[in-house]
């Protein structure tokens, strides 16, 4: 049993009194989303970016005993809603995981469509109400469909920022498995792109565990091995995960084609990943294998689905780009209160690994 530093922690960094923070717990394609409602401090900063960066360095502590055992779990994965600083948003976000902070999560935002609307932050108009969300990628337009008799949210889509291949048919070299051939497309953060039969595996019938160790390795040499950048700015430039794919890239409108995202601390993703699907379809634009308004099916490990669509040519700096339709249901699960207690070693959180 490997525990991470923070559960070799006698104490927290804060007095332990003072942490009571209360949650509504969603879930889109059965990846959870723990929305921080109460008890969150000020987070501070100019931008979200900044926002994001302030967390970070000062509230991590908290992100820690949300996220982390014994209060989570090592997939686990939440949001804190702040101030936003472009005109146009209803509200902002920043994400969080084992890890530490994103700067796109479409679950989430699939998830938050519903939450603004359901506890007032936007008022719902039927058939569709659009609530727009700054993340830390840039704004997403979100649009919820909303029944006015019944007062009931449903089904949610959101289009992406702009979204680009950043390398195609890239060859990566790999300790484990040689060369590999991989894709790098950005759909609000970056991933590697890989056919999981390169390493004789089936992303709808092998071992998560086989999986998750084939898209970290993958992961670990890209990071290595490829500088990444963004037009818009430096802290978007980093290799947030990789999905393994069934390869089923070509357009298909008849057959759903599969995908699990290793993101993170090799979190695995059980909802077919918002932004990911809209860096595959980014790519497979790119690649010339899908047309823009060809709607496609998205299946995760979980048997969950989105649906995703490229919908519009747009430009990111030097990069082609797209903007993605991406589609998809939350739903609520509970709410709680966490809390800390003096005295307690573990108060901090842990992980295994």
């Amino acid at each position: 049993m490997d525990l991470c530093n923070d559960a070799k922690k006698k104490k927290l960094d804060v007095d332990q009194s003072e942490v009571k923070i209360e949650t509504i717990e969603m879930h889109t394609g059965g990846e959870p989303l723990r929305i921080v409602a109460r008890g969150y401090p000020r987070v501070l900063g100019a931008t979200v970016l900044e926002k994001r960066r302030y967390c970070r360095e000062n509230l991590d502590h908290l992100r820690k005993i949300l996220m982390f055992e014994p209060r989570g779990h090592h997939d686990m994965y939440g949001a804190v809603l702040v101030e936003p600083d472009v005109k146009e948003a209803h509200i902002a976000v920043i994400f969080m995981h084992n890890e530490g902070y994103s700067t796109m999560c479409g679950h989430a935002v699939i998830a938050l469509g519903r939450y603004a609307i359901d506890h007032g932050i936007v008022k719902g108009v039927s058939p569709e109400t659009q609530v727009n969300i700054q993340c830390p990628c840039g704004l997403v337009r979100v649009f919820v469909q909303y029944n006015d008799k019944t007062q009931k949210t449903g089904r949610v889509r959101f289009e992406s920022v702009p979204a680009f291949a950043f390398a195609s048919q890239l060859d990566i070299q790999t300790e484990k498995y040689g060369s590999v051939t991989v894709d790098i497309g950005y759909g609000g953060a970056f991933y590697a792109l890989v056919d999981a039969e390169r390493f004789d595996l089936n992303v709808r019938e092998s071992r998560t565990k086989d999986l998750v160790e084939a898209a970290s390795h993958v992961s670990e040499c890209v990071k290595r091995q490829v500088k990444l950048h963004h037009p818009d700015d430096n802290d978007l430039a980093f290799l947030y995960g990789t999905i393994l794919t069934d390869g089923r890239d070509d357009f298909d409108a008849k057959q759903a084609t599969a995908n699990i995202c290793v993101f993170a601390d090799a979190e695995v993703d059980r909802s077919p990943t918002g932004s990911g699907v809209t860096a595959r379809i980014a790519v497979q634009h790119h690649r010339g294998l899908i047309k823009l308004n060809q709607l496609r099916e998205f299946q995760s490990v979980a048997g969950s689905e989105f649906t995703g669509k490229a919908i519009k040519t747009t430009q990111c700096g030097e990069f082609p780009a797209v903007v993605v339709e991406v589609s998809g249901h939350g739903y609520y699960t509970g709410t709680a209160t966490f809390t800390t207690e003096e005295g307690d070693e573990l108060a901090g959180g842990f992980l295994l690994h």
